[in-house]
Parts: C-alpha cells; structure tokens; sequence
C-alpha cells in the first residue's frame, strides 16, 4: 500500500489530511444541504401562504365586485318595474286586505316575474351540470394509455386510446370526491344559507363552481406526473363544494316563489335546464375532445359555469327587488336570525322516510351513468364509444323532454307519494335487463330516464311540504348530504367490483351483472323506504298524495308550519279582513 502511495506521489501524511479534508468538506456539504433543503421548504410555504393570500383575496374582491353588480342591476330593476306597477286608487288604504285587480298589482306578484326569476335560476346550474359528466363520456381518455407507440385500426377503431392513465378506480375516485365532498359540505351549506340568505349563497357557490372545474381542467395539463390526479380530485373537491350546494340555493328560490302555486312544474324546469347542459355533454363533449382535444374541452366546460354566475347576479337581483315589492325582505331576514342547528330535531319521520327514499333511488342511477357508456362498449361490441355516449345520455334526454309536462301532471293529481312508489317498482326491470339479457340498451336507458323524470318531480318537490320555509336549506342540505353519502359509497363500491387494473381493457360480463345486482338491491330499498314514507304520510293527513292541486291546497296550507309566529297572526288578520274587503271597495 505504501509502495503504491508512494508511486502515485502520496504519503501516508498526505493521505491522512486528505481524509481529514474529505470529512471536514462532506459536514459542511452536509450542513449547506440541510440549510438549503430548510431554506426551500420556508420559500415554498411562504410563496404558498402568498398564493393562498392572494387567492383569498381575489375571491372577496370577485364578491364584492359580483355583489357591487348585484346591487346596480337591483336599482335598475326597480326603477324599470316601478314604471310598471301601477299605483292604488286615491281612496284605497294601501293595506294588504284591499285587493285590487291584478293590473294594479305589483309587478313580483304577477305570474312573468316569478317565470322570469325561474329562468335566471334554471340557468345556474346549467353549466355544472355539463361538467359533471364530462368524465363520463370521455371516460376511455381518461382511463387510457399515456402513449399509444404500437396502436393499429381494427375495423375502423384504434385498439389503443391516448388518454390520462387512470385506473378504473382512480375514474370512479373522481365521482366519489365530488359525492362525498358534498356528503359534508351541503349540511353546513343548508345552515349557512337559511341564516345569511339566498343571495350570499348563490354567489359564493356558484363562484366555488368556476374555480373548481378551473382547476380540474388545469390538472389536464400534468398528464403523466404525480400532479394531476391530486390536481383533479382538488378540483372535483372544489366543484363538488359548489354545485351541491347551489342546487340547494336553487330549490330554496324555487320554492320561495312557487309555494302554492306551480311548484311542481317549477322543480321540473329546473330539472330540466339541468339535464340539458347533460344531454348537450353527451352529445357535443365527444365531438369537441376529436376536434380541440381534451385540454381545451375541460376548458369549455369551465367557460360555461362562468355562465352560471352571472346568472348568479341577475337571479339575485331579481330576488332582492321582488322581495321589497312584496314586503317580505325584513320579515324573511328576521326569521333567518332565529334560524339554529338544535332545528334539525324538529324534522319529521316523513322528512327522513323522503330523504331515504331519494338516496336509494338516486343510488341506482349517477353510479350507473358514470359507467354506463364503458359497460355498452363491453357488452354490446358493435357501438363505438361515441354511439356508447349517446345511448348512455338517453337517460337525461328522457327527463329533459318529460320533466315540465310530468310536473304540471304532478300540481295537478297531486299523489307524490304513490309516484315515488311506482317509480321505485318500474325502475326494477331496467337493471334487470342489463344484467341477464341482450336486449339493446337504449331500451333501458330511456325506460330509466322515464322513472327518473317522475322521481324527480314527486320527491325534491315534497320536501318543502314537509318542512317550514325558515328551515328549508338546512332541510335541503341534509337531503342533498345524505344522497351524496349514498352515491359516494356506491361509486366506491362499484370501483371495487369492476377492478383496478388499467391493462384491462374490457371488463368481464360477470363483472358488470355484480354492479348490476348492487343497483337492483338499491331499488328494493327505495321500494321499502317509499312504502313506509307513504304509511307514515297516510297517518299525518296525506299532504303529499292530495289528489287534485286544487282541492288540497288549503289543506296543505293548514297543516305546514307557517315561516314566523307574526305571519301567522297576519294570515288570520287577513282572513278576518275579508269579510269587510267588498264593504270596503264599495265606500
């Protein structure tokens, strides 16, 4: 050793300052890389505080600025409506006991005003619901190859898809985040809008709606990289916090202006707008990703929930003015202070009997749209996936054509509950079908959407016969919460029963027969829940199966509870006041 030290001019002293060096050098190497590794974790949480600052920021000014617009399209509509209402006789007190013709009635009492506040308020959901679904039409670039080096056509059909590299698990993941999301939020959503008002929540929400579909389309750009499934399930958080939340401003409007009147063709154009934006998905979405791509698509459907929020500002100007000219403004924000969480306790049996029975319906229908489209293309072989997307939104196509003629059907016959019953029962055969025949799907996919129109306008609409208005949101809420626990445990469910291996590319039948089988036991449970909700209703008087809209209202008036103890006091004063109302015109 020394020999060879020697040869290549070292001695051993030389050696030992060499190692002493080496040692010296490697601590301080050490100690900067600590100091530095110290040095970049405090920049990148001071430049994440800032963003996060920044982004706090930019939400209260993009508020204030909505609420600032809010508040200039309120001045406008009042100057515009008060050249339109037209002013008392000379001789007329002024009191809400003399009535007067219906010309001489303040424009937010008259059928257009409440119509037209119904059409800013379908349109707000209009493009979150289109981003919905995106994932489920383009659920093959999803869970696609990150590359496609050996990819041949096969009968006119690439055998490899370029896409996100998502495993079936992670897709439904997707669902899941924005179902659970909604699990949690909706409930304190509910609670926060009954106390600060409508127009506090359809601004925040609809706002929480544009960032989130933001954000998931950003998490695009970071295919291939850790980043992108963190960036969109934060997205689909985001969303998930927003839309279900305002659909619960949505109704709490919807039900505002439409109690007593058509509230059931109301909840059916809302419904109606709603699935259009879906139907629009199925159809357009798959055209748009061949032609712009999948970055650019994800982008389109952030375009349009920026629509939803400047429907957010004109719906909620032309709430504030409508709510001064019928003098309930101060009286509604009244009984939203004494609104608390302790409420909750006074919901009745036929409330949750309702909310049950909407979460096992609704269980068997999102968790099977959200595959529908892959289950087609594995079962039936001869539809590509664009005619699988087409087939699997007939479902929404059915409920966009039927849901304003089945709600005027509804206000009409009345008889919620035994709606809620048949659809349950009608809706067995169609999983049925799918699961142990070959019978083309679109046969089960409209049958579904049939079922699914009169669900949806026999039991959201119950729910505010069952509930006073003061305690609407929070009611909406916890319905809303608990559906979405129900089809986030189903889409977690249905992830695990058809796998979790991206490299394969076609699910087995017995796979999809096994999801089938889960929705089937879904619809049993909503038969049972529905039956009892209808026992229950039966004893309580029968308010949600009247059998005309007109012989039962004032029955159902009776029997809700009334929004302030004062109210109640003005209903009888008015009612007194009746009797003297012809004596009265006449002097």
């Amino acid at each position: 050793m020394e020999d060879e030290s020697e040869g290549k001019g070292l001695t051993p002293g030389s050696m030992q300052t060499v190692r002493l060096l080496m040692q010296f050098s490697g601590r301080r190497l050490f100690r900067f890389s600590a100091a530095s590794f110290l040095l970049s974790c405090s920049c990148f949480l001071s430049s994440f505080s800032f963003a996060f600052a920044a982004l706090c920021l930019s939400l209260s000014s993009f508020l204030s600025l909505a609420l600032s617009l809010s508040a200039s399209i309120s001045s406008l509509l009042r100057r515009f409506l008060a050249g339109l209402a037209v002013p008392p006789p000379s001789g007329a007190s002024g009191r809400k006991e003399d009535t007067f013709p219906d010309s001489m009635a303040q424009p937010a009492e008259k059928a257009y005003y409440r119509f037209m506040v119904l059409f800013f308020n379908c349109l707000l959901t209009f493009g979150s619901y289109f981003c919905f679904d995106i994932p489920s039409v383009l659920q093959d670039q999803f869970q696609g190859n990150l590359t496609c080096p050996n990819a041949t056509l096969i009968n006119g059909t690439v055998d490899c898809v370029e896409g996100l590299g998502m495993s079936p698990q992670q897709y439904n993941l997707l669902y899941a985040i924005y179902a659970w999301t909604n699990a949690v939020v909706v409930i304190m959503a509910g609670f926060l809008i009954d106390k600060l008002g409508n127009r506090f929540g359809v601004f925040l929400f609809s706002f929480l709606c544009v960032l989130g579909s933001s954000l998931f389309a950003l998490g695009s750009h970071f295919r291939g990289t850790p980043y992108l499934l963190p960036l969109m399930l934060t997205g689909r958080l985001l969303f998930g916090s927003g839309n279900g939340s305002l659909t619960i401003v949505q109704n709490r409007i919807t039900a505002f202006w439409f109690k007593g009147k058509e509230l059931a063709l109301a909840f059916g154009l809302t419904l109606a707008f709603s699935r259009l934006g879906s139907v629009l998905n199925f159809f357009l979405t798959q055209k748009f990703e061949e032609k712009y791509g999948m970055q650019w698509t994800l982008w389109g459907g952030a375009l349009l929930c920026v629509l939803g929020f400047v429907s957010a500002i004109i719906v909620s100007a032309l709430d504030k003015v409508g709510m001064k000219q019928l003098g309930l403004d101060g009286a509604i924000r009244e009984e939203s202070r004494k609104v608390r969480v302790q409420d909750v306790k006074l919901l009745s049996l036929r409330y949750w009997l309702l909310v049950l029975t909407i979460m096992f319906f609704y269980n068997g229908i999102f968790p099977f749209i959200a595959d529908a489209s892959k289950f087609i293309q594995d079962k039936y072989s001869d539809y590509s996936q664009k005619e699988a997307a087409y087939i699997a939104g007939a479902v929404y196509d059915s409920s966009l054509v039927l849901s304003a003629s089945v709600g005027i059907l509804i206000d009409y016959v009345g008889l919620r509950g035994v709606f809620a019953v048949a659809c349950a029962i009608f809706t067995l055969p169609v999983f049925g079908l799918l699961a142990f025949t070959f019978v083309p799907p679109l046969v089960s996919t409209i049958w579904l959407g049939v079922t699914y129109s009169f669900a949806a306008a026999s039991m959201w609409p119950s729910i505010p016969l069952v509930v006073p208005q003061a305690t609407l949101g929070t009611a909406m809420g916890l319905a809303t919460s608990i559906q979405m626990v129900g089809i986030g445990v189903s889409n977690l469910i249905v992830g695990q029963i058809l796998g979790t291996k991206s490299s394969e590319a076609k699910i087995p039948l017995w796979r999809w027969q096994r999801m089938m089988i889960f929705m089937l036991a879904n619809t049993i449970c909503c038969i049972v829940t529905s039956v009892l909700l209808n026992f229950v209703d039966h004893r309580q008087g029968g308010t949600l199966n009247k059998t005309t809209k007109r012989s039962g209202q004032t029955e159902e008036d009776s029997e809700r509870e009334p929004l302030t103890r004062g109210q109640e006091e003005e209903e009888q004063r008015e009612a007194d006041g009746a009797n003297v109302t012809p004596h009265s015109i006449n002097s």
